[in-house]
């Protein structure tokens, strides 16, 4: 390569090259020992840096209680927890729960909660990760999902798809539930993403359930 009258010399660009140019990458994308489990769901995020996994974990305490958030969520994902928790207990008897269980305080928390969160795309993981709390029932870590929700069970698209993609794809999760809605967006990401990620259509909560948990 050359500029000018000023020939330049070569430089292989291997990921030590780049580290030594840009410095240590600002976050860490880790899927070590993932495993099924009950209380935790892959959802994910589209942020200023681009497409993320946002883990979100579900614990039923022995106290009663409501719905207690934590992990720096806005009013919209707030909205979005309360929204899916009502539609899993008015689906209560239809999963096999008992309504007792409902009395017990359920704490929900995203992980990074020193990142701001919101919006309500996190809809459909938070409904899988409350059932999984409730009924036992293990999630399965090869899969990652997003989608808003209605109250009364409805898959709502949502935005970055692509990102979201790259997001999944960056920690080595193919498999991705998208809103049915989302369909031409997902037809219009190049060969290179849809060649990688399996994607599975989802237009109501049943079926992200059937889909999620084991």
């Amino acid at each position: 390569v050359s500029f000018g009258d000023n020939p330049m010399t070569p430089v292989t660009l291997d990921e030590a090259a780049v580290r030594g140019y840009l410095g240590l990458a600002r976050y860490e994308h880790l899927r070590q020992d993932r495993k099924d489990s009950v209380g935790t769901v892959t959802g994910l995020a589209w942020t200023e840096f681009g497409g993320e996994t946002m883990d979100i974990e579900a614990v039923l305490m022995p106290t009663k209680g409501g719905l207690k958030l934590t992990g720096n969520l806005g009013k919209v994902m707030r909205e979005s927890a309360m929204t899916a928790y009502s539609y899993i207990k008015s689906h209560a008897e239809q999963y096999g729960l008992d309504l007792a269980l409902f009395e017990r305080e359920m704490h929900i928390h995203a992980t990074e909660g020193a990142v701001p969160k919101d919006g309500p795309s996190a809809g459909c993981a938070l409904a899988v990760v409350m059932l999984s709390a409730l009924s036992g029932r293990k999630v399965r870590c090869d899969r990652a999902l997003t989608g808003e929700i209605s109250l009364t069970g409805r898959v709502l698209p949502i935005g970055g798809v692509k990102e979201k993609s790259l997001g999944a794809l960056r920690d080595g999760i193919a498999t991705i539930l998208v809103p049915q809605a989302n369909i031409k967006d997902v037809e219009e990401l190049n060969d290179a993403i849809k060649s990688k990620a399996n994607y599975i259509y989802v237009s109501d909560v049943d079926t992200v359930i059937k889909e999620m948990l084991r």
